[in-house]
């Protein structure tokens, strides 16, 4: 999933950084979404769009839960998932998908290549 991302991003000319926010939120929101695919139609399809200067991530899963940000405690082995998210995406939402489930997404600005560097 993280190398089709890279590949993908690639083609789009996106700076390393953003590729690398971009593996950080899609890692967690798939590891969320394996832990909320449950029951009938358990599978994980993940999307990924660029439109103009913003990027979007969408992870969909079978799980009837809502995602919440947490206050984790220092301890907790769970819970930091969405704390992540909402500090690197400048949105993020759950939506309703046919079948059972939901689509969890983020969107975040991105900058292209370094100009100087090509990267």
């Amino acid at each position: 999933m993280r190398q089709a991302f890279r590949e993908w991003a690639a083609t789009q000319g996106l700076a390393p950084a953003t590729v690398e926010t971009g593996e950080l939120i899609l890692g967690e929101l798939a590891a969320n979404a394996v832990l909320a695919a449950t029951g009938p139609g358990r599978w994980i399809e993940t999307r990924f769009a660029l439109d103009g200067a913003a990027l979007r991530v969408e992870v969909s899963d079978a799980g009837d839960g809502t995602p919440v940000v947490r206050s984790p405690q220092p301890l907790d082995e769970h819970g930091r998932s969405m704390v992540i998210i909402s500090m690197l995406a400048d949105a993020w939402g759950v939506t309703v998908r046919p079948g059972p489930g939901k689509t969890v997404w983020a969107v975040w600005k991105v900058s292209g290549p370094d100009p100087l560097t090509g990267c």
